[in-house]
């Protein structure tokens, strides 16, 4: 397993993202905060098959003190990449704005994804659409500090 080094990350290789998540970064968190008009992170992950950090940027909504990101990728039938390295690899470094904190990933149970779905659906109308989309059931994702 590689070390963490915020500045030896490497960055999702989708055009925007990258063009998001570095002005994130290189602002101090202080633009690129939404993507349209919900709010977003950045996370920082280990890969499950290459064993070095990445970078990706998501939505998220909030359950107490705790960030939840959807597993969505536009509905499609497969997981997102970054998905399958958390599930593998749970410790994480997230970026919230101008803050930076290490945090534990954990896949919400039915009964839970069910209690914060409609909330996920009020920050991004989308992912009601895309769960209508594929037979895969989206994943919700808990980030908790720790």
């Amino acid at each position: 397993m590689t070390a963490y080094d915020e500045n030896d990350v490497l960055i999702s290789p989708t055009t925007w993202v990258a063009k998001q998540a570095r002005l994130y970064e290189e602002s101090g968190g202080t633009k690129g905060l939404t993507i349209n008009g919900s709010p977003c992170l950045l996370v920082d992950y280990l890969g499950r098959r290459s064993g070095k950090w990445h970078r990706t940027v998501l939505i998220y909504g909030r359950d107490g003190a705790d960030y939840l990101i959807v597993a969505s990728k536009g509905g499609d039938d497969n997981h997102p990449l970054w998905y399958l390295s958390l599930r593998d690899h749970p410790e994480v470094h997230v970026r919230v704005g101008a803050e930076r904190f290490a945090a534990t990933a954990e896949t919400l149970s039915a009964d839970e994804k069910a209690r914060v779905w409609p909330h996920l659906v009020d920050v991004y109308a989308p992912y009601e659409d895309y769960q209508q989309k594929t037979d895969r059931d989206i994943p919700v994702v808990r980030l908790r500090r720790g």
